[in-house]
């Protein structure tokens, strides 16, 4: 009895251990599964749904089937010109053959330490062989916009309608051949010959940002400061031209209208005089004995008080004041 008992347990234990570790499993949507027996791929499961393996003996590895993101660490790089730049790049890839994915790198962790020696090496690369403009810019516009402004500029110094700014020229900005968008498909394009091999597969790798290192910053800042200083001095320049031309003007003016409000006083003092001396004419016409000495009086009042010498008063000049007759 007690033989069957333990029988009977043995056979109940079995039953509950295949039943909790069942041979049933669910793939689920978005989710794929190796198959390994003895560490050996029985099968590889693409499809969503109830798949069968065997208790105790198979083993299920799960992987996402979803589009993953790989972030890569900024890097510093050097361009073709030798300029160093902080270069951060994203991708997105699938695991495209779960089966080769599980015997190269077996898990997500290896996968993506793979994708960074792979994908940062691609970056590496494509970076050193192209100039700093192929990879911060996408289009020629901002070269298209300057030319534009170089023009207006020209026709601004033609007209002498504002300042020069003749020194910032269009020749700052090289004209590209590729850009940004074209570098990131270099990067992709080196980076997926490797990456099979560990049953990955790139989608697209993407420049995400593109920062000037410490010393090429402050070579820019520099460049930039002195061309502002520039700018600001042909502000100067022309505002002192303008001034000194619109003094030269205002002086020109107030000469030219002092002048002829001289002109016309001396002019009104002509006809002044002319009435007063025909006034006096007409008066002393009537007595000239009067008028003789009433202009002697006059010469008296601005002769006398500036005279230094000593004069004699038997004078002829003074004969209105000391004859008695006043003659």
């Amino acid at each position: 009895m007690n033989n069957s008992l333990k029988v009977l347990f043995i056979i109940l234990v079995a039953f509950v251990l295949v039943a909790f570790l069942g041979p049933f499993y669910i793939v689920t949507e978005g989710e794929q599964a190796i198959v390994t027996r003895f560490g050996k791929i029985v099968k590889a499961e693409t499809d969503a749904g109830l798949k069968f393996r065997v208790p105790f003996v198979d083993n299920v590895s799960r992987y996402s089937k979803k589009i993953l993101i790989w972030d890569g660490e900024p890097q510093r790089l050097p361009t073709s010109e030798n300029q160093f730049i902080w270069v951060d790049t994203t991708a997105r890839w699938i695991i495209s053959d779960p089966a080769k994915f599980y015997e190269s790198v077996s898990t997500m962790n290896q996968a993506y330490a793979r994708l960074d020696d792979v994908i940062d090496s691609a970056v590496r690369t494509i970076i050193a062989q192209n100039p700093l403009a192929e990879s911060v810019r996408s289009t020629d516009k901002i070269r298209t916009v300057s030319e534009e402004n170089q023009e207006a500029q020209k026709i601004t110094d033609d007209e002498g309608n504002g300042p020069s700014f003749s020194f910032t020229t269009g020749n700052n900005f090289p004209s590209i051949k590729m850009g940004r968008k074209m570098i990131s498909d270099q990067i992709l394009t080196r980076a997926k010959i490797l990456t099979p091999q560990y049953g990955i597969e790139l989608i697209d790798v993407v420049i995400r940002q593109i920062r000037y290192s410490d010393d090429l910053t402050q070579s820019v800042y520099a460049r930039m400061i002195t061309e502002r200083n520039q700018i600001a001095q042909a502000y100067r320049s022309y505002g002192e031209g303008q001034k000194a031309e619109w003094m030269g003007k205002l002086e020109r003016e107030q000469k030219s209208i002092i002048s002829g409000a001289y002109a016309k006083s001396e002019e009104i003092k002509g006809r002044a005089d002319a009435q007063s001396t025909q006034i006096y004419g007409d008066v002393f016409g009537r007595d000239p004995d009067f008028y003789n000495f009433w202009k002697s009086m006059e010469s008296y009042k601005t002769t006398l008080p500036s005279l230094n010498k000593t004069l004699t008063t038997d004078m002829d000049y003074f004969r209105y004041l000391y004859n008695s007759e006043g003659r």
